[in-house]
């Protein structure tokens, strides 16, 4: 499936995007470059290959937390205005509506 140049200006108005024709154009050649080099891959056959660490529903494997706490070198409360339970507490961003705790 090949990028149109209306898919393009559909996206870009979507996003407010301020595109020049020439710029656009630019961009419909560069989309479809990368999937023609995705179609390429897809034609690889990877049948019994192994896959590669990290692929899959299972994800990375996690290794064990072992060995001493790292001292730090000051305590908690000098790196945030508050604690609660070990947790560092500070203030909401501004983005946030509400300003009630949990």
């Amino acid at each position: 499936m090949a990028v149109t140049i209306d898919d393009v200006r559909h996206i870009a108005s979507l996003a407010r995007l301020g595109l020049t024709e020439t710029r656009t154009v630019a961009i419909v050649n560069e989309l479809n470059t990368i999937l023609a080099h995705m179609d390429e891959l897809a034609k690889v056959d990877t049948a019994g290959l192994q896959e590669a660490i990290g692929v899959g529903a299972e994800g990375l494997p996690v290794r064990k937390d072992l060995g001493p706490a790292f001292p730090l070198a000051r305590s908690l409360d000098a790196f945030a205005p508050s604690l609660r339970d070990g947790f560092l507490l500070v203030p909401r961003l501004s983005t946030h509506e509400s300003t009630e705790e949990a």
